[in-house]
């Protein structure tokens, strides 16, 4: 049955070159119409890098082209000189190349704007945290960070991860019959640690934590006990359905934290989109245990502005899910909108919000992250802003993208500023 299934692969293979052998008799036609080809895949999806997506399916090139622009830097740089060398007709010639060279500007836009970013990140931390808050990290937790915002070689090997402990299918409650479960990430050496409670993301109404394991891989290993949680989806369950799984959560943790070497005085929670809006939430209220911070990735703070300006192109269709998390529309359940909007809350001490946004987000826009920071700062706070030019939506979809690797490199300091350096 092997050799069959060998000669059937073979003669397919073989129907192919003859058909491609037919289609171009001669191999310079050939490579001439791939280089063309080439040149303008290249710059297609080199150009999302700046379109907006109109839709979800679109959305994905949307996230991942800036992310891997390093990667369709050098395919449109290979496009540039396969058409260069290899097609002879001036028009043709003379078009793939400028589709090349749109490309390579595109990408080409990220890359050189990767440095003047992290300056401006660096700024922001210093601003929020203090020109000196790196000095009390220990060094042997600074000695396992990132040295560099941004690394090259990472971007197209991965980013490291060392080994941690992990354990799945841990069931922390069942709210109206609902089973919640959470994976947990330990270091690899017995200890007690920080606990860093990870939301994930989804419109309220999908995922699991089984969700970015890289990062909880990764924050792990930096000295972290990490607690991936569950909650309820919409439209079965409504809010505050999903805040009430959270603060169980939260007060399962902190009963079990021994249990998990977690040191649950010494908590951050952690949280994109959905998730980081729970996450503050969840931080944010009267009767909340102690959290040291919270880090958000681009999570929704204003629920009613939110609904009343939609993005543009609105790809989720934001009001929908906007309804279906809090049941019902702005003008039928204003309170309930109110309620849901961390922003709502910024009338007392806060813990430390760490805020990171994409420029280019078209679910949850960077003015809302912004007006959150602005907000946090007028009444007292300490908060830190951080943006993205180039980044969309769920720009860490990409672990070792460019957008991750810099919101990585400030969020470990962050955590660690939070945790260890304030003692």
């Amino acid at each position: 049955m092997q050799l069959a299934a060998l000669a059937d692969r073979l003669y397919f293979f073989r129907v192919v070159v003859t058909a491609v052998s037919f289609m171009f008799p001669e191999p310079k036609i050939f490579l001439s119409w791939l280089a063309l080809l080439l040149s303008f895949v290249s710059l297609f999806l080199s150009s999302w890098i700046i379109l907006p997506a109109p839709n979800m399916w679109l959305l994905r090139l949307g996230v991942g082209a800036p992310e891997v622009s390093p990667g369709l830097f050098l395919l449109n740089l290979f496009s540039l000189l396969l058409s260069f060398v290899c097609i002879h007709h001036y028009q043709l010639q003379r078009l793939a190349c400028i589709a090349s060279l749109i490309g390579l500007l595109t990408c080409g836009w990220v890359l050189v704007n990767i440095a003047p970013t992290q300056m401006q990140m660096a700024k922001a931390m210093k601003q929020g945290l203090g020109g000196d808050y790196l000095q009390g990290i220990p060094v042997q937790v600074s000695a396992k960070m990132q040295t560099h915002p941004f690394d090259l070689v990472n971007a197209f090997r991965g980013i490291p991860l060392a080994k941690t402990r992990h354990q799945k299918d841990i069931l922390f409650a069942t709210p109206a019959g609902v089973p919640l479960k959470m994976e947990v990430y330990q270091p690899q050496e017995v200890g007690k640690y920080p606990a860093v409670v990870v939301i994930y993301g989804g419109a309220w109404q999908r995922g699991n934590p089984s969700a970015d394991p890289e990062f909880n891989q990764y924050i792990a290993n930096q000295g972290y006990t990490v607690f991936a949680i569950d909650y309820r989806h919409a439209p079965q369950y409504r809010f505050p359905a999903q805040l009430d799984d959270v603060r169980t959560a939260l007060n399962f943790i902190r009963k079990h934290a021994a249990e998990y070497e977690a040191d649950p005085e010494r908590m951050v929670l952690f949280g994109r989109s959905a998730g980081a809006h729970l996450a503050m939430l969840a931080a944010y209220q009267p009767d909340a245990p102690p959290i040291r911070a919270v880090v958000s990735y681009y999570g929704p703070v204003n629920l009613p502005e939110g609904y009343k300006e939609p993005p543009r192109p609105d790809p989720i269709n934001v009001r929908a899910v906007l309804k279906a998390f809090i049941g019902g529309s702005l003008e039928e359940l204003p309170n309930q909108y109110q309620i849901a909007s961390p922003i709502a809350y910024l009338t007392r001490p806060l813990p430390p919000t760490l805020l990171v946004y994409g420029s280019r987000d078209h679910l949850v826009e960077a003015r809302f992250g912004r007006q959150m920071y602005k907000r946090l700062r007028q009444s007292g706070n300490t908060a830190v802003f951080l943006e993205i030019p180039w980044a969309e939506h769920a720009f860490d979809a990409v672990f070792s993208g460019v957008s991750n690797q810099l919101a990585l490199y400030n969020t470990e300091r962050f955590l660690a500023w939070a945790v260890l350096a304030r003692e």
